[in-house]
């Protein structure tokens, strides 16, 4: 609990970007502390940013939905973004303030040591599977890094924008939840 508490205030403390100067609250991540299950976006929206807690908003709510339709319990889960701090206008994140934050996410997976983790997005995707990595194309391919399965879905906001991908979205989600029966132990599976 002592290193959670650490690293929180370090990442409250960070000046490696100006993002810090604007932001309402820091959006350090939500859920299960150890949770099988993370999901990293790319930064905090405007709901976000106001309340501190990732992925309330709209985008959010879609979320939740389909967690719920493949029965995964938001609680079970550890959500958080690449950075910690609001773009303005909900840009996408610049380069030098992802080197400046990444450090934090890093920290927050080993700490979690989650089995699977799930981006959600391009931008997620593109700097924990690789640059090369297309949303359209790739989504729901896995991918070894560090140790983890690693999978990208697209980001509930842009389902919000082009609902024709709802539908691949629930059959990646499927799959994610396979995903985890596959990886749990002997053990978890006779407590599910």
């Amino acid at each position: 609990m002592a290193e959670w508490e650490d690293l929180r205030r370090e990442c409250e403390a960070c000046r490696g970007c100006c993002l810090w100067e604007t932001r309402t609250n820091l959006v350090f991540g939500t859920g299960s502390e150890t949770a099988e299950l993370m999901f990293v976006g790319e930064a905090p929206g405007e709901k976000e940013d106001l309340s501190g807690i990732p992925f309330v908003g709209r985008a959010g709510e879609l979320l939740d939905k389909y967690l719920y339709a493949v029965d995964i319990p938001r609680e079970n889960v550890y959500i958080a973004n690449i950075l910690k701090c609001r773009p303005p206008k909900n840009r996408d994140p610049l380069p030098v303030e992802e080197d400046a934050c990444i450090r934090f996410l890093w920290r927050q997976i080993e700490l979690i040591d989650p089995k699977v983790i799930v981006c959600l997005g391009r931008i997620s995707a593109h700097r924990l599977i690789g640059d090369d990595f297309r949303i359209s194309r790739d989504h729901g391919q896995w991918y070894t890094r560090r140790g983890r399965a690693v999978t990208a879905v697209f980001h509930p906001a842009a389902l919000l924008r082009d609902p024709r991908r709802k539908g691949d979205m629930l059959d990646d989600m499927k799959m994610i939840k396979q995903k985890l029966g596959e990886l749990a132990s002997p053990d978890e599976e006779e407590n599910r």
